[in-house]
Order: structure tokens, then sequence, then C-alpha cells
């Protein structure tokens, strides 16, 4: 299914600074236009190939609030958002979008906090999230949006057990059907198995698109699961 609210990205790279420490992030450096022609597209690849900062940089563009929420929140806890999102210029499909949020695991403290001082416990869409376990408070939130929209993702998995992460799958799956749009960054093996997904690899210092058998969180998973013990024992030597 042809992506619905974003069908593609461009950096205009002439618009980040010369001293920028984006321009020696080898993956974001390696292309300046990205194409979505999945309603999921999922981000993978080792820590610090620049899956979030691409995630933040797209969420930004697009009129979320940095520190997430959707697009009627609007705080500030701290300054340490990417300035990578001023040269990220988005190109939109047809369709507008009725609903979304930006979802990060690092700050979703501060968007639950803000939940709250926004609707109180008994308005909140979302329930009382601070008196919710970490990972029930992820799922509340994800589980309170049902109208198409872009839904934008930075590790949602963070705090989900695999249980609920195969319920967050089954969720992702059902609203991408009727026309919602995810942009995932993600190290979950199961999120990555998600039915559809068009898979963009961080690795190797470019941006490729891939299968999931490729991903290096479903072989690393593979190979523990299948040779534990021998694996176990070359690593703890």
């Amino acid at each position: 299914m042809t992506a619905s609210f974003v069908t593609s990205l461009y950096i205009d790279w002439e618009e980040v600074a010369p001293d920028s420490y984006y321009r020696n992030i080898p993956a974001l450096r390696s292309f300046d236009e990205l194409h979505f022609d999945s309603n999921i597209t999922l981000f993978c690849g080792e820590n610090g190939t620049g899956k979030s900062t691409l995630i933040e940089a797209i969420a930004i563009a697009f009129g979320f609030n940095p520190e997430g929420g959707t697009r009627n929140f609007a705080f500030s806890t701290y300054r340490d958002t990417s300035d990578l999102s001023a040269a990220t210029h988005l190109f939109r499909g047809m369709n507008r979008a009725g609903s979304g949020y930006f979802f990060r695991a690092e700050s979703f403290f501060n968007v639950a906090t803000k939940a709250k001082e926004y609707w109180g416990d008994e308005k909140s869409p979302y329930g009382d999230i601070h008196t919710q376990s970490h990972g029930e408070g992820f799922l509340s939130f994800f589980q309170a949006f049902e109208r198409a929209g872009l839904y934008i993702m930075d590790e949602p998995e963070a705090a989900l057990s695999p249980q609920r992460q195969l319920t967050l799958l089954a969720q992702i799956y059902d609203m991408a059907q009727t026309g919602s749009q995810f942009i995932i960054a993600t190290h979950s093996p199961i999120l990555l198995g998600t039915p559809n997904a068009c898979i963009y690899s961080f690795d190797d210092e470019k941006i490729s698109r891939i299968d999931y058998e490729d991903t290096s969180s479903y072989q690393i998973t593979e190979l523990f699961i299948n040779n534990r013990d021998r694996l176990l024992r070359q690593l703890l030597s």
C-alpha cells in the first residue's frame, strides 16, 4: 500500500551548516532523497547510525513537538533537538492526516506529564499514564489512536514485553490497512517482522532497503536462540 501522507523526503545539504555534526553521520550523508513506498516504513541499524536523528527531523518537519506527542502538544523541557529538520523537506500525498503523533521513548514521561496538565486524569484519552507501569503507559498511549493519520515512533519497543510488542505489531498492521502511515525506528526483531513493511537499514555507512531476514536484529536473535550455549561460551570465555 502506497504511503498515505508523506511520500518522500529531501535533505538540502546546502541548508546544513558546514561544521554540523550531521555531515559526519555516514548513513545520512550518503543520500539526499528517500521514498516511502509503503504505509509502514521501518528504520533499523546499529546505535549511532542516524536512525533517531532522521526520525526526529521528519517529525519536526511535519509539525510535531520535538519532545513528542500530537501536533497539539507544545512544550519544551530542554533544548536537544535536531536542526536537520530545517533542511528536511517533505513531499506529501493527497490525503490530509486527521490524527497522529510523534513518540519518543526517551521523553515519554514528559508527554505523560503534559497530557495530565492538558486534560486531567478523567478526561485524558490515555488515562492517568503515571499510575501505570512503563509498558502499560506506552500501550495506553498507542491504543488511544484509531483515526487514520501519520504516526512517527522512535524505539516504541523500549518498555514493551515481547507479548506487548506483538500487540503493537497487530495494531500497526490493522491501522496501516485502513490508511494510517507509520515511520518507525526500531531494534525489535518482532516489529521488524511486520507484514508489508518497507525496511531501511542504516548500517554499512549508507541507507539501503533490505529484507527482514537480512536485518542484524533478526540475524543476531536467530543466532542466539539456535546456538545459545556455543555463543555464550565464545562470548564469555
